[in-house]
């Protein structure tokens, strides 16, 4: 259970650093409690996108990996954002990415402070 916390944790800090660094991607709320709680929901979704949605376009983009050298995941990162984007957008949750090269740049920020929150936050497995 620890393990969740913490994934989640870092996937809500590093979605905060993108919403803070790039213009379009956007989180909305009244207060900050609200966003703070918008972002969680946000996390979770993209946890779970990023858990059922991921290995499958893995696989599929295996050929892929190889042959572009892994650059291909920066792509595949994209479309998992915007897949977030696009349920968080369904479920009324006040979270949007705006555009493919938004994305990308977004799933690199994301990646890369994902990284580095789990590798500072403690993980111990149940």
């Amino acid at each position: 259970m620890k393990n969740f916390v913490v994934k989640t944790i870092a996937n809500a800090a590093a979605l905060a650093v993108a919403v803070w660094l790039l213009d379009k991607i956007t989180l909305t709320g009244d207060n900050t409690g609200k966003k703070a709680l918008t972002l969680l929901v946000v996390a979770l979704l993209f946890g779970l996108v990023n858990f059922v949605v991921k290995p499958v376009v893995q696989v599929l983009t295996f050929p892929l990996f190889i042959l572009t050298l892994g650059l291909i995941t920066l792509v595949v990162n994209a479309l998992m954002l915007l897949l977030t984007s696009w349920l968080a957008d369904k479920l009324d949750v006040s979270f949007h990415v705006e555009g493919f090269w938004t994305a990308v740049l977004g799933g690199l920020i994301i990646s890369i402070v994902s990284w580095a929150m789990n590798v500072a936050l403690p993980d111990h497995k149940d």
